[in-house]
């Protein structure tokens, strides 16, 4: 099967502290790249997403700062906010890791994020 560019979309709760930022990003991150089998030439970029109240580090610098499964160094990596929705769900990290691979991807959620979208994870 030939590869071709998917994205993987992924989400994990966290605690504002810079600890807990590293820690989610790059388990839900090292899950992505594991479970996709992706490795750091297949990568086009990684876009991350955090909830407004988590603001002790951001979830770029906390993966190249941790220890990711596969060299992030050459990965364009970016961050923003989360669009602020009455009801939406606090201390959300979520990534959308966009890469070549030959299969349809599997999406990561975890640690109670699989709440967010059920009909997705699995």
């Amino acid at each position: 099967m030939e590869k071709r560019v998917r994205a993987v979309r992924g989400a994990i709760f966290a605690e504002n502290t810079k600890d807990s930022i590293q820690e989610k990003a790059v388990k839900v991150f090292n899950a992505a790249v594991e479970k996709n089998g992706i490795k750091a030439d297949d990568v086009v970029s990684l876009q991350w997403t955090m909830t407004s109240d988590l603001d002790a580090m951001n979830p770029a610098t906390a993966l190249r700062l941790g220890k990711p499964a596969i060299d992030v160094s050459e990965i364009p990596l970016f961050c923003s906010q989360e669009a602020q929705i009455q009801g939406g769900r606090p201390k959300v990290i979520r990534l959308l890791l966009t890469a070549y691979m030959e299969n349809k991807p599997a999406h990561i959620f975890l640690d109670g994020a699989e709440a967010l979208r059920p009909d997705i994870a699995k």
